[in-house]
């Protein structure tokens, strides 16, 4: 990934050619990528996003991408600190994901979450531009996140029918079934890692109707491990990653705090070449 001339030159006779000029992708860690470390650019993330941008980049000789998402950020910090700077950047394609933080918290209303999102989709729809919204993935197959399920379940409807009164497209996850799959995550069990972040952006392009080369990637068959193991495992795992994500709960921290947006201004983007 450089923000370089492509070497790539689109052909106008091309119908396939998307219409976008301009992406810019809002929201939390799943939009900054976390999970999918960035081999061109170390201790920076990757993500879906940047995986679509350089896709679209491809057919476009003009096309520009920012990414103002922040990892750990809830949906009213989000619509406070992102969505107008957005708009400043008239994009012709924005996606926003939000909300996902606040409904895995115990206590909150999918519902009441959903006015906040509505709020942000309308001021976005409003400037003409193409808007993606997602749905939140169901957790059934995870022990540590099925408890929300219904609250996801609530959650994505109410994306669905926001999208329906403003025209948005709708990246599915719910329905993302592959995804569903332990060796699609990273060590947190919370974010994608890279081969999650793939099959998203190829998700994300087939609502956008673009045509693409993105092929699937097969992750690694599962390792057999004795109960023992698979114990040890989940012990180190709850050290690691569950205590400390309680902890920044408990003291109202994020994992957000004193990061900046990873691309605040739109540029080009150059697929790696290991895709």
């Amino acid at each position: 990934m450089t923000d370089q001339d492509s070497t790539r030159t689109p052909d106008p006779d091309n119908e396939n050619v998307h219409p976008w000029r301009r992406f810019v992708a809002i929201g939390d860690s799943f939009t900054e990528g976390i999970g999918d470390p960035d081999p061109a650019v170390p201790g920076n993330h990757r993500g879906w996003a940047d995986r679509v941008a350089e896709v679209l980049g491809e057919q476009v000789d003009d096309f520009a991408y920012a990414n103002l998402a922040v990892r750990g950020k809830l949906i009213a910090q989000i619509v406070a600190d992102q969505v107008e700077p957005a708009v400043a950047l008239r994009p012709d394609l924005v996606s926003i994901c939000a909300g996902g933080n606040d409904v895995i918290r115990p206590g909150t209303d999918p519902d009441a979450i959903a006015v906040q999102l509505e709020d942000a989709v309308a001021r976005l729809a409003s400037t003409g531009a193409t808007v993606i919204l997602f749905t939140g993935i169901d957790t059934g197959f995870t022990p540590v996140f099925r408890a929300f399920r219904g609250k996801v379940a609530i959650y994505n409807e109410n994306v669905r029918a926001i999208a329906d009164r403003h025209d948005c497209i709708v990246a599915d996850q719910w329905a993302l079934k592959v995804v569903q799959d332990t060796r699609f995550f990273d060590a947190d069990r919370l974010h994608y890692n890279t081969l999650g972040h793939h099959e998203v952006a190829r998700m994300v392009l087939r609502a956008l109707n673009v045509p693409n080369d993105l092929e699937a990637m097969q992750p690694e068959p599962i390792p057999l491990r004795t109960w023992r193991e698979a114990r040890s495992e989940d012990l180190g795992w709850a050290r690691e990653h569950f205590v400390p994500w309680v902890l920044r709960r408990l003291r109202h921290q994020s994992s957000g705090d004193h990061v900046v947006a990873k691309r605040p201004e739109p540029s080009r983007m150059i697929r790696l070449e290991q895709d």
